[in-house]
């Protein structure tokens, strides 16, 4: 079931004024923005803001306490001196924003990676820099109590007991739009260094070590080998449902000099031990735990190309999953509430009109309901591109949005109550 295309003949539609403190059915900005179930934006400017990432708790425990960056710039790459709020937005109380902290260790898709943290109810989490060193600030918001890691944030625990993060130096250098600038990464001339790779954290003590080394997970053979004089890297670690096993991607440059890269998955213990090669090269992209032995992962197969598939840790045995539905990239996440059948996602801008497109798709079915298309601006490209990154309440009745369409980044809220069931 292929789906359809609902802004044919939509024209240019006059603005239509967004309520900061009521959901209405449609929303038209200059023609460049539709959607279909009830929405609006629940930050305004001068300044901009973004919730960030897809796969993290963007809800209270009550779903009406919403977290948010905020920054008065947009279009060039964050300097180490440029300093983001972090705030809460009450959606119950004209979506009034509560400032709670700050940070100058963040980018434009990660945020600071300011989250819920799980299992917790009261404590929001987010990373920054003193010093020479990465940090990361727990808040509660309760009792208005801040305490300190020693270490920042990437993954958390669906158990609320550990993170495991990445090399932020690193990723600074080689993925613009995913690292931190401020501190240099001190293997900058290390093609796989022996001494970071990643590491796991306790979030009440803050006791911490490294899992395992960049030199550790090169060290597993690939069967097309890696190419000589290129640099490795982390990206896009996830913990599993049950908190014992965590993924990660490992890539690397398709040659010395390319900015491209290769990209495999492997899983591993939350002690990391027993690694498990789940994908090869060229490409796994955005992904999701489904449960605790299945991923699901926009990714390359040879038999059957670019597609969303199924994938069972520890095997690497993998299925197409919607074959007729997803023809690109996505945000996948799961409704909560649905037993993992309605998936939540997202598209990068398509066709002249550039209009990105956030969905929910039942997996059983395959029944489709689209929630909104939004234009995004040709300015809004590259490591300072807006992504939607659909985010979903616990109780699986609102999803959050980041969108440049309204005259710059800000968050907007979609109700969909009752769409599941």
């Amino acid at each position: 079931m292929k789906r359809r295309d609902f802004l044919t003949g939509m024209g240019s539609a006059a603005l239509a004024v967004c309520s900061v403190s009521s959901l209405i059915p449609r929303v038209h900005a200059a023609g460049n923005a539709k959607t279909d179930a009830p929405f609006r934006l629940i930050t305004k400017g001068p300044k901009f803001h973004w919730g960030a990432y897809y796969d993290q708790i963007h809800f209270d425990p009550t779903n009406r306490i919403v977290i948010g960056n905020e920054v008065d710039f947009e279009g060039r790459s964050p300097l180490p001196t440029d300093r983001i709020n972090v705030g809460l937005i009450d959606t119950q109380d004209n979506d009034r924003w509560t400032p709670i902290g700050s940070s100058v260790s963040w980018n434009w898709q990660l945020g600071c990676m300011l989250q819920w943290i799980p299992g917790n109810g009261s404590e929001v989490i987010w990373n920054d820099r003193k010093g020479n060193e990465f940090i990361s600030h727990i808040y509660n918001y309760k009792t208005g109590e801040h305490r300190d890691l020693p270490a920042p944030v990437y993954a958390l625990s669906p158990n609320g007991k550990f993170t495991v993060f990445p090399d932020y130096r690193r990723l600074n250098d080689t993925r613009p739009g995913y690292g931190y600038c401020g501190i240099p990464d001190p293997n900058g001339d290390v093609l796989i260094p022996k001494n970071a790779g990643i590491w796991k954290m306790d979030l009440q003590t803050g006791e911490r070590r490294m899992l395992f080394s960049f030199a550790d997970i090169a060290a597993i053979p690939e069967p097309e080998g890696f190419p000589k004089g290129v640099k490795h890297w982390f990206n896009h670690l996830i913990v599993s449902p049950d908190s014992k096993r965590f993924l990660f991607l490992h890539r690397w440059q398709q040659a010395e000099g390319k900015k491209s890269w290769f990209t495999r998955m492997l899983t591993a213990n939350a002690d990391g031990s027993d690694i498990h090669v789940i994908n090869h090269p060229p490409m796994t992209s955005h992904l999701v735990w489904r449960d605790p032995s299945h991923i699901i992962a926009y990714a390359h197969q040879p038999s059957e190309g670019n597609h969303v598939y199924l994938f069972e840790d520890k095997t690497g045995k993998a299925q197409v999953y919607g074959k007729n539905y997803f023809t690109g990239d996505t945000h996948i996440s799961f409704v909560p509430g649905t037993k993992n059948r309605w998936a939540l996602n997202d598209t990068y801008p398509r066709g002249k009109e550039r209009m990105q497109t956030v969905f929910l798709y039942n997996l059983e079915t395959e029944k489709e309901i689209t929630l909104g298309k939004f234009h995004s601006p040709k300015d809004y490209t590259g490591e300072w591109r807006t992504d939607l990154h659909p985010r979903c309440s616990r109780d699986g009745k609102q999803v959050l949005v980041d969108t440049c369409t309204f005259g710059g980044r800000q968050i907007g809220l979609f109700n969909i109550d009752g769409l599941t069931k």
